[in-house]
């Protein structure tokens, strides 16, 4: 009996080892070259259906970009609150840009606008706040961004994916190769939409068909507008109210600053959300210490900078906003800008 065990014992530790040894070699093992991940790569387009020819335009000129892989792994972590970050991205030169660029294009815009049920002046705040009016969209060829990051590794499963959301894109004939310039992570056009966000809300604003984000503005506006209709956009409301809060809050009944996540968040949403008139019962003021307005809307309270910083009270445009980028700051960027292109006058 005591041999079986000792010899139990022997050949686990040895299936341990062996176990550990595998792991080992597998790490020691040299990683493949760029060049042969892109043919790998090639060979799985072709065997999702795309055209050799196709494939081939669109591999002809990859090229590792080395600051890619550096920008994605050094990314930047300051520690910002509200108080700094607005002034800086929402200048007041930005706020003064935004309403020209609203005025220059307000036929199309407000043409847009109707059509998708959208107010212009939020087109246009994401239009500042992505890419600053087109003017910073990245340089980068999508293709070999995507390539790149996905033999990276960090997150292939994801890049490879959008790689070939681009191929459809470029087999669709929207963007020529050569002309399909995004940022380092392949994010594309005047809104930034990633290969899979630009096929799940690109629209050809000016019915020439095709979706150009990066040279045609009204299909930089219809693609955002159709983008935030989708994700449930209401025309007849805006996005959020800055408040005062009674000295004896109960904090329990905001949504948490940190939730892990987009699904997480939500069910904290729906968890806390209630009426204006319950808001105002429990001692919540505006900004200006009068009473919330008497209309029936369903509102969540969310503080960007936790419990010591800003309260708002968010409606449900606040979500369509958190659908395209899951950052309180980058909300309130966007919906601070609004507001200013709004008002501002």
């Amino acid at each position: 009996m005591i041999l079986k065990k000792c010899l139990a014992a022997f050949i686990l530790a040895s299936s341990a080892f062996s176990s550990l040894s595998a792991t080992a070699n597998a790490a020691a093992q040299p990683k493949i070259s760029f060049e042969n991940y892109v043919n790998q790569l090639k060979q799985q387009a072709l065997a999702k259906g795309f055209s050799s020819k196709l494939i081939e335009q669109s591999f002809a000129n990859i090229t590792f970009h080395k600051r890619a892989v550096k920008a994605d792994k050094n990314q930047p972590e300051q520690v910002e609150t509200l108080e700094t970050y607005l002034p800086k991205r929402v200048s007041d030169w930005k706020v003064k840009k935004a309403r020209e660029m609203l005025k220059t294009h307000a036929k199309e815009l407000d043409k847009i606008g109707k059509q998708f049920g959208v107010q212009p002046r939020f087109i246009v705040s994401l239009w500042a706040l992505e890419s600053n009016f087109g003017k910073i969209t990245g340089n980068y060829s999508v293709i070999s961004a995507l390539a790149t990051m996905a033999y990276e590794g960090r997150r292939e499963t994801f890049f490879k994916n959008q790689l070939f959301d681009a191929l459809t894109i470029l087999q669709q004939g929207h963007i020529k190769v050569e002309n399909m310039k995004g940022s380092w992570a392949g994010a594309m056009g005047h809104n930034q939409f990633m290969p899979s966000s630009f096929l799940a809300y690109a629209a050809d604003g000016d019915g020439d068909g095709k979706k150009d984000i990066w040279n045609n503005t009204s299909d930089v506006f219809a693609s955002i507008a159709n983008y935030l209709k989708k994700v449930g956009w209401n025309s007849d409301i805006t996005w959020a109210r800055q408040v005062q809060l009674p000295a004896d809050f109960d904090y329990s009944l905001a949504i948490p600053q940190k939730t892990g996540g987009r699904k997480p968040w939500l069910k904290h949403w729906s968890r806390t959300e209630m009426k204006l008139a319950d808001w105002n019962s429990v001692g919540v003021r505006t900004y200006n210490g009068g009473q919330l307005p008497k209309v029936d809307i369903n509102a969540a309270m969310v503080f960007p900078d936790g419990e010591q910083g800003r309260a708002y009270l968010a409606y449900d445009n606040y979500k369509s906003l958190m659908h395209w980028n899951l950052s309180y700051y980058f909300v309130t960027s966007v919906g601070h800008l609004a507001d200013r292109i709004k008002f501002d006058q």
